[in-house]
């Protein structure tokens, strides 16, 4: 893989890392200040969620650190780098799962093109990382809408 290519991976990834960053984290506010009916389910799918995503951004920044590349070291660098924004304020339930599915569906936009340029460096770890994330992203999203319903 050339050092070009590489380096617009390692980019890519971490918007990828950032993005799964903030939906960790937001996911597991989420967890800590859902309430309503559904607060049992909700709190047990939220945990799971964030307990997913929490693997992941290890799994995205040892990715980075496998191509000769360094993770972020702050917080702020992070969020600099997300698609994705912070909630600031307490949603009601519908709306944190409504918020949840949306930012699942827009992770997975974002990624796409890190996975086609991961295939066209023939970058085969990366991709097969890519493709199970997207994939967990397309089934948490159609939970999380299938729930809102």
């Amino acid at each position: 893989m050339s050092g070009q290519a590489n380096k617009k991976i390692v980019e890519g990834l971490t918007k990828v890392l950032a993005n799964t960053f903030v939906l960790y984290f937001k996911t597991h506010s989420y967890h800590w200040n859902v309430e309503g009916m559904q607060f049992k389910a909700l709190h047990e799918m939220f945990e799971e969620q964030y307990t997913a995503l929490w693997e992941s951004t290890d799994e995205i920044a040892e990715r980075i650190r496998a191509l000769d590349a360094y993770a972020p070291t702050t917080f702020a660098g992070l969020i600099d780098q997300a698609d994705l924004k912070e909630e600031a304020k307490v949603l009601k339930a519908e709306a944190m799962v409504k918020s949840l599915a949306d930012d699942r569906e827009k992770i997975v936009k974002a990624t796409y093109p890190v996975l086609r340029d991961a295939e066209d460096a023939g970058d085969e770890a990366t991709v097969d990382m890519l493709i199970e994330l997207i994939n967990a992203h397309e089934m948490a999203a159609w939970m999380l809408k299938s729930t809102a319903k």
